[in-house]
Order: C-alpha cells, then sequence, then structure tokens
C-alpha cells in the first residue's frame, strides 16, 4: 500500500473526513460508474450553458448553421482533456490539482493551485449573482438580489461540505427535473426559431467563427483542473474506455443541446431581452403561474453547476501545502464560500458583462496546463506513476520546464487573444480573431517537448 492513503473516508456524521490524499484501492467502495455521466450532465445542464450558446449571433455576428457547427466541433474538442483526466481519477485515487505534481512539480503546483483558486471562487460568486438576479426578477425586486445569493450559496455549501458521496447524490438526480424543463422550453420556442444566414465570408466572419470556437472550447475544457476529484473512489480497475466515454457524453450532450438552445432563441424577436432568464422567462409567459414555478427550479439549477466550484476549491488549497492539508477540506470549502458570498453580494448591484469576460480570460490558462499533463502522461511517462511520491517534494519533478511551458503557453495566449478586456497584438492584427487557446496550447506544447527532456538529464526525476 502506497504511503498517505486512506482507509476510512467518511466520518460517523457522514462528512468526508480526507481531502487530497491518496485512496488505496482497497478503500474504494463506488462502484456506480453512471456517475461518471450524471456528474457532468447535471453540472452543465444549468442556465449559464444555455447563456453561452446566445452570444453566437449578436455578439459575434454568425450564421445559425455556422454557430451549430461550431458549437459541436469545439465541445467535442474541448471536453477530450476532461474526459482523459477522469480516467486517471480510478487508476491513481488522486485528485486532479494533486496530479499535477508529477508535471509541475511541488512549488509549480502551488502557482497552478492558485489558479485554480481564482477560478473557483470567481465561478462560484458569477453563478450566485445570476441566481440572484433571477430571483429578484421574479419577485418583481420584492427579494432583494443578496437572499438569493445567501439561498444558493447555502445549498452549495451544505452538499458541498458534506463531501464526494453526497455531491453524487446530488448531482445523480438534479438534472432530470432541468431535463423536463429545458425539452419544454425547446418544445415551446423551436418551432418559431429561425436559421439566419451566414454572412458572407470575410477575415472577419472567420474571426467571430474561431473567437465563438474559442468560448465554446473555454466553456467545455473548464472541468479540467477538477476531472479526476468525482471519481477517485471508484475501483483501480474500473475500465478506463467506459469513464472516458461516459464523461465525454455527460458535457458534451448538455454543452451542445442547450447551447443551440440559446442560440435559437436569439432569433426570435417576440424572444429579445436584455438577459439570459429575461429571454426564457419571456419563453414561459404561455404557461402563467407554472412558468414562474419553472423560473425558480431554473435559478436553484446554478447550485448543480457551483457544486464542483465548492467542492474542488477545498481540495485545491490543501494542495498549497502541508499546513493547509492539515486542515480539513470541509473547513476550506466553508472559508471559500464565505469568501465568494462576500464578493458576490456587493457586486450584484453593479454586476455586468465585465465580470464574466474577465473569468472567461482567466479560463485560458487551462490549455497550456492540460498539454503539459497530457504530454507527462504518454510522451514522458507512458502512463507509469510512482504513486508513494505524490506528497514527498524531493521525489517529485524539480518541475522548471513546466512552469517555463507554462509561462510561454501564456505568452501565446497574450498574444492571440481578444476579449472585452484586453485584445492581443496578434489577434488584433486579425481583425479581432481569438486564437489565445490555440496559440496558448502550441507555445506551451513545444516548450515542454524541449525543455522536459533537458529536465529529466539534469535531476532524472
Amino acid at each position: 500500500m502506497a504511503t498517505d492513503t486512506i482507509e476510512t473516508p467518511i466520518d460517523e456524521k457522514g462528512i468526508e473526513t480526507h481531502g487530497i490524499e491518496r485512496v488505496s484501492p482497497r478503500a474504494r467502495t463506488h462502484v456506480r460508474i453512471f456517475d461518471n455521466f450524471t456528474m457532468w450532465l447535471s453540472a452543465n445542464l444549468v442556465l449559464s450553458t444555455v447563456a453561452l450558446g446566445a452570444l453566437a449571433i449578436p455578439l459575434f455576428k454568425l450564421g445559425f448553421w455556422q454557430s451549430v457547427a461550431i458549437i459541436v466541433i469545439f465541445n467535442i474538442l474541448g471536453v477530450l482533456p476532461v474526459a482523459f483526466f477522469s480516467t486517471l481519477g480510478p487508476r491513481l485515487g488522486l485528485r486532479q490539482m494533486t496530479i499535477t505534481r508529477f508535471s509541475f512539480g511541488w512549488w509549480g503546483t502551488v502557482i497552478m493551485a492558485f489558479f485554480n483558486i481564482a477560478a473557483c471562487i470567481g465561478w462560484s460568486a458569477v453563478n450566485v449573482i445570476v441566481g440572484g438576479q433571477l430571483v429578484n426578477a421574479l419577485s418583481n425586486g420584492a427579494v432583494p438580489p443578496w437572499v438569493g445569493i445567501l439561498i444558493i450559496a447555502i445549498l452549495t455549501t451544505f452538499v458541498s461540505i458534506y463531501g464526494y458521496k453526497y455531491v453524487h447524490r446530488y448531482e445523480r438526480y438534479a438534472w432530470i427535473p432541468m431535463a423536463v424543463i429545458f425539452i419544454l422550453m425547446a418544445v415551446l420556442a423551436g418551432p418559431h426559431f429561425v436559421a439566419v444566414p451566414a454572412p458572407a465570408f470575410s477575415l472577419g466572419t472567420l474571426a467571430g467563427l474561431i473567437s465563438f470556437g474559442g468560448a465554446i472550447y473555454g466553456f467545455a475544457t473548464g472541468w479540467s483542473s477538477y476531472a479526476a476529484d468525482y471519481n477517485v473512489n471508484q475501483p483501480e480497475e474500473t475500465p478506463a474506455s467506459r469513464v472516458f466515454w461516459l464523461t465525454f457524453l455527460g458535457v458534451t450532450i448538455p454543452c451542445i443541446l442547450l447551447e443551440i438552445l440559446g442560440l435559437g432563441l436569439t432569433t426570435v424577436a417576440a424572444y429579445n431581452a436584455p438577459s439570459t432568464g429575461g429571454t426564457l422567462a419571456l419563453v414561459l409567459k404561455p404557461l402563467g403561474g407554472l412558468g414562474t414555478i419553472i423560473l425558480v427550479l431554473l435559478a436553484l439549477s446554478v447550485v448543480a453547476n457551483n457544486i464542483p466550484n465548492d467542492y474542488s476549491l477545498g481540495l485545491t488549497i490543501q494542495v498549497l501545502g502541508r499546513a493547509f492539508q492539515r486542515v480539513n477540506r470541509a473547513v476550506w470549502t466553508l472559508i471559500g464560500a464565505v469568501i465568494y458570498v462576500l464578493i458576490a453580494i456587493p457586486l450584484a448591484a453593479n454586476f455586468s458583462e465585465t465580470l464574466n469576460n474577465f473569468l472567461l480570460l482567466i479560463a485560458y490558462w487551462l490549455g497550456p496546463w492540460a498539454i503539459i499533463l497530457i504530454l507527462e502522461h504518454f510522451v514522458f511517462r507512458k502512463g507509469r506513476y510512482n504513486l508513494d511520491d505524490w506528497n514527498t517534494r524531493s521525489k517529485l519533478p524539480v518541475g522548471w520546464a513546466a512552469i517555463v511551458a507554462m509561462f510561454l503557453g501564456l505568452v501565446g495566449v497574450w498574444l492571440g487573444a481578444s476579449q472585452a478586456l484586453f485584445t492581443g497584438p496578434i489577434a488584433t492584427a486579425l481583425s479581432g480573431m481569438d486564437i489565445g487557446f490555440e496559440l496558448g496550447v502550441v507555445f506551451a506544447a513545444i516548450a515542454y517537448l524541449i525543455l522536459r527532456p533537458i529536465e529529466l538529464k539534469q535531476t532524472a526525476r
């Protein structure tokens, strides 16, 4: 048995007692393999997925069928890293950011953990603000946004604190009412969709296609840094191919269908509203009181999306070092919830798409980070890990190759990014075409393939 493994993951109160410690093969009792599908189905069958698809025509000036093609292609590309990293959970028994140590070393992983902490807290804040605003709108202003924020945060935190077992219990069923609701909305709105023609091809059109593709890719691949967190308790012999495909379908099915729904809603003049929540309210208006109840459920749907942010936040904080690891994961989850609520409440009054754009901007780190881990696995380790080393700094890679490759990847992102807050020089030269993700991945991959052999020759680890 590897050192620092865990034998009793749940205490007498049902709260998960361990964090990033490796789960030994004999302690794994999570045999429901279909949870790899329902976990991600519920997390993506939410309001924010619809909102992303709604950007294609008004923001990127694309045609309907062009947008559908981009949604399908870039979701498939974006989910591939998520599905692959999910296969490492049962195989290694380690959480996703802990696996990062086998590429970035101890201190490099600390740096990556700060990126992930920022993303977890930021997306949690955005989700509760959106839900709180929808609750405020439904009450015609009678319920202030901060009340909705607190309700959603409390529900999210309750499930996240109890941990792995209860996260899966919630996500196992949360998708069912949402699926019914979105099918109903598709039936109501679908006949009114208009196949907006594609604009004449130009460099500007190409820029819109690639930029929208980057947004789709970034949203789908955003789960990469959490992927292995949700199946580490599954048996070591769990078939990797089944884990891969269940995860892949669990993310791609809701993302593709709901983004197309959001896209279609923007083609109907009668559904023109300043927000996604307002648009959905117009769709459901013919249902009267039932439509209002459905909108309340949609506001609460962000809980399913927020739970992975909160649960993985607690785990990620433990990666910062042994002192952080000694504090129970549930405590860090609670502290994280307090922080994002304190951020969300004052921002709610003046919330704008600027915060969403900022969060999309910080998601660019995932491309370079993911390609480094993938190259380490396939090219340098060939799938072999000495699992006894996961928490021993002197036996892990020094990590300088990964850190430099990551930095160069972010340089690529800087050159090619095109967002409301920032446009890089290459993106500017290409009429605003956002190729930040693509350049980030290419720069990081080339750098790591060159630098990692040098590091191995110097250190042999």
